[in-house]
């Protein structure tokens, strides 16, 4: 017999992301509204220009960096949405703060 089970999500959000709004739910981090709304690459390496992206998903590496209005670079793994805000992917190749290994 198969237990079926209901997940209850967050109030809905809309997130704000480079001007496009993104749908998350509340109690999300911004990695997983990005990585539903298939959203892959949120920067690149400063070195080669690889892209990066959610890759340990606990604040160790800074692969998930994103810059949030009012609150800079973020490790966006680390970071709940919130209504209103505002979320900027790197464009170019931004550097990643010291001691990044996952830069190149």
């Amino acid at each position: 017999m198969r237990e079926e089970s209901v997940i209850e999500r967050g109030e809905p959000i809309d997130l704000l992301v480079d001007g496009e709004a993104i749908k998350a739910y509340a109690g999300e981090t911004i990695a997983g509204a990005l990585t539903a709304a298939g959203r892959r690459v949120f920067r690149h390496t400063a070195k080669t220009g690889a892209p990066r992206g959610l890759f340990c998903g606990i604040g160790i590496c800074f692969d998930c960096l994103v810059t949030v209005e009012g609150m800079g670079q973020v490790r966006s793994c680390m970071v709940s949405v919130q209504p209103g805000m505002r979320v900027s992917l790197f464009e170019g190749n931004p550097s990643a703060p010291r001691g990044d290994s996952a830069t190149d």
